[in-house]
């Protein structure tokens, strides 16, 4: 049996889906795939609109930058999604816990993967390792899985394009 914690790999997925939501729910259960999750999802007429308010619930987390008030939202969000941890082997992953009751529509695994992964990788590496990208204008969202924890960047190109603005900024002064 392996343990899942739902940790990097769900909050990475809230980052995806946050940056670059899908047109429909095939694109979402596509995503998913993408990040590891295997299971089917019973299917329900207002996935797609539902597993949408799942993000911008998890959106006012990232944007919630004081810890406490972070928490209390991560744990209204856990305690709305609760159910019975449960060993479980599907698709050839062997034994593992699921945090979730069995068949629940996308929507609702959804929440309970990202509010549990969300919770266990600020109180595993920090609770400010959660925000937007500081390259202004871009509003995409940075999950910080580095060694030191400074990611500030969403990626490469902001983090240059904010080295290219300071520079230009410190070449105008006199």
């Amino acid at each position: 049996m392996h343990l899942n914690p739902y940790g990097e790999y769900a909050v990475l997925l809230a980052g995806s889906l946050a940056d670059d939501w899908p047109d429909d729910r095939a694109g979402i259960e596509a995503r998913t795939r993408e990040f590891g999750m295997t299971m089917e999802f019973q299917e329900e007429p207002e996935d797609h609109a539902r597993s949408r308010l799942v993000v911008d619930d998890w959106l006012r987390i990232v944007d919630t930058p004081d810890p406490a008030a972070r928490a209390a939202l991560l744990n209204a969000q856990m305690a709305a999604v609760a159910a019975y941890p449960r060993l479980t082997d599907h698709d050839g992953e062997g034994w593992h816990l699921h945090y979730r009751d069995d068949d629940q529509v996308l929507s609702s695994v959804l929440r309970a993967v990202i509010s549990v992964g969300t919770s266990l990788h600020l109180v595993t590496r920090g609770m400010h390792r959660l925000g937007r990208c500081a390259s202004e204008p871009c509003t995409h969202v940075v999950v910080d899985v580095t060694r030191n924890g400074r990611q500030r960047y969403c990626s490469v190109r902001c983090a240059n394009r904010a080295g290219v603005r300071r520079h230009r900024e410190r070449a105008e002064r006199p």
